[in-house]
């Protein structure tokens, strides 16, 4: 089975799942997304290692396999989403030790985490794609890969996300007040406010 490579699209909130988000994937070398459904936790690692401007006081889980890997030696050098079982995704983490290869079966989302870490390169099975990406409507083909995802560009079911994204009530803050929220956000290790406040500078 043929291997696709993936990019990190974006997360997007859910709001008929109640604290999920979901996690779009673009397709290399095509016009397909795949959308999972992750959690909060998962979703906060993720979009720190997205956002390096947000850097928190004490390492996450994921960073902290990170130090104990660079620490021993070990390299992720890719993430394959192998799997799709009732709308579940299953991952495997290829590591590298001394030219030794080792495969890892992971969840997928912190797979990913992982992966953004490592700079390691994100695949699936064309299968996979086949049976569970979607095409952006044919007018916003040309969006920009850090351009705000907008739930009503991507084809997919209403059970699995919202119509709208929910109102940020930091809009009202100004740069400055949003930069000392940002800063407290971290301090108290609050990386889902961190996450939105942050999003909310990024828009200004």
């Amino acid at each position: 089975m043929s291997l696709v490579k993936l990019t990190i699209k974006g997360i997007s909130y859910s709001q008929t799942q109640n604290g999920a988000y979901a996690l779009i994937l673009n397709e290399v070398d095509g016009d397909r997304q795949l959308p999972i459904v992750i959690g909060a936790f998962e979703a906060q690692s993720i979009a720190i290692a997205l956002e390096k401007e947000i850097t928190p006081p004490r390492p996450l889980t994921h960073d902290l396999f990170k130090i104990i890997a660079d620490k021993y030696e070990i390299v992720i050098t890719q993430v394959i989403i192998h799997k799709l079982v009732d709308g579940v995704f299953y991952s495997s983490i290829v590591c590298e030790k001394e030219a030794k290869e080792e495969v890892i079966d992971a969840r997928t989302s912190d797979a990913i985490a992982l992966a953004l870490r490592f700079n390691a390169p994100i695949f699936t099975y064309k299968n996979i794609l086949d049976k569970a990406g979607i095409f952006l409507n044919k007018n916003k083909q040309d969006l920009h890969s850090d351009e705000e995802i907008d739930d009503d560009d991507i084809l997919s079911e209403p059970e699995v996300y919202g119509e709208e994204e929910p109102e940020n009530i930091y809009s009202k803050f100004s740069i400055q007040e949003l930069h000392n929220l940002l800063e407290e956000a971290i301090q108290n290790e609050d990386y889902e406010k961190a996450a939105l406040i942050k999003a909310e500078i990024d828009r200004k």
